[in-house]
């Protein structure tokens, strides 16, 4: 689920008039766990943040059923509930947090300006971009119907409920076969469902895929449906297709893994901040700090290897941090 709505930034400029603008001295866009951390600290911080949601309040965590790999919750916690705990704390030190979406941005001077909902102005002294990243997904209506109930973009974070169970991954490049490889430790069977009859994926990885016993890769196979009374059970391929020897295929299984890759949510701000080919967010190492001095980054948007809960809310503690230390500076 996109998250920020993409605009043509070229031909909608930010509606920045002086004196219809709202000023702030922190702006926080997006309502993940790096969004509500960095809130967190910032208000500690006495930044009177303002957060703006998104589309999905709580971000793609809202989506996942149960969060079993977040510290300090030993029995787990479903998504939701986890995220409306880190809303709360974020309220309770007095983070202004309110429903909209960033449609444009105007990063060119000293106070940033972002446009909410096409006609609302924010000035702020600070930004903290967490507008995550969304995971692509094949289109089909399945893909819907069984979010939650054994479809999953995220191997790290759901694979631990497939253990001795018999999964598929779909995806040819280095994030399939490395989310292959980590659910073989788990699962009886890993299928690795390739479109094509290579894999994308670097030399190294592709060894270790083929050297693991309990992954099949099915080559040539495209996914088309899945079935199961209540949750996923298996998969409807089709093999070759478009050539004489088409066929369907039927597997068996209990977790459908999508790695075909994720959109950044960064288009809002590209005419101005750095972003590598796909989209992610440049960050000085080891810190949030963007290409613009006063504008930060933290969570999946600025995160392509990881994109964990625990290390977006880490992220968002040192946007937060980093946000802080830079307002004391230009003071």
């Amino acid at each position: 689920m996109e998250l920020f709505k993409p605009v043509d930034i070229q031909s909608q400029p930010a509606k920045a008039e002086e004196g219809h603008a709202e000023k702030v001295k922190c702006l926080i866009i997006g309502s993940g766990p790096a969004g509500y951390t960095a809130a967190i600290y910032a208000s500690r911080a006495n930044l009177k943040p303002v957060l703006y949601t998104g589309l999905q309040m709580g971000g793609q965590l809202t989506l996942t059923t149960e969060v079993d790999n977040f510290p300090g919750y030993p029995e787990g916690i479903p998504g939701p509930e986890m995220m409306e705990d880190l809303k709360k704390q974020a309220e309770r030190f007095g983070t202004d947090i309110r429903f909209g979406i960033a449609t444009d941005a105007d990063f060119s001077g000293r106070t940033h300006k972002v446009v909410i909902d096409e006609n609302k102005v924010i000035e702020a002294d600070v930004v903290i971009i967490a507008t995550g990243a969304t995971a692509k997904y094949l289109g089909i209506e399945a893909e819907k119907k069984y979010a939650g109930q054994g479809v999953s973009a995220c191997a790290t974070c759901d694979g631990f409920f497939y253990r001795k169970k018999d999964v598929a991954v779909v995806g040819g490049g280095d994030t399939a076969a490395e989310e292959a490889t980590y659910l073989s430790g788990l699962c009886n069977k890993v299928y690795l469902i390739v479109r094509r009859n290579v894999l994308r994926a670097s030399k190294t990885m592709q060894d270790k895929v083929t050297r693991t016993s309990n992954i099949e890769i099915l080559w040539e196979h495209q996914p088309v449906d899945l079935f199961g009374e209540n949750g996923v059970e298996g998969a409807l391929l089709v093999k070759k297709k478009g050539t004489p020897q088409e066929e369907m295929v039927k597997i068996k299984i209990d977790g459908f893994f999508l790695a075909i890759g994720h959109t950044p949510n960064s288009a809002v701000f590209k005419k101005f901040i750095e972003t590598d080919e796909t989209g992610y967010i440049k960050t000085v190492p080891g810190t949030t700090k963007t290409n613009v001095p006063g504008i930060f980054a933290a969570g999946d948007v600025q995160d392509s290897r990881y994109r964990q809960a625990i290390t977006a809310a880490a992220s968002g503690c040192m946007a937060a941090v980093d946000a802080e230390c830079y307002l004391s500076e230009i003071k």
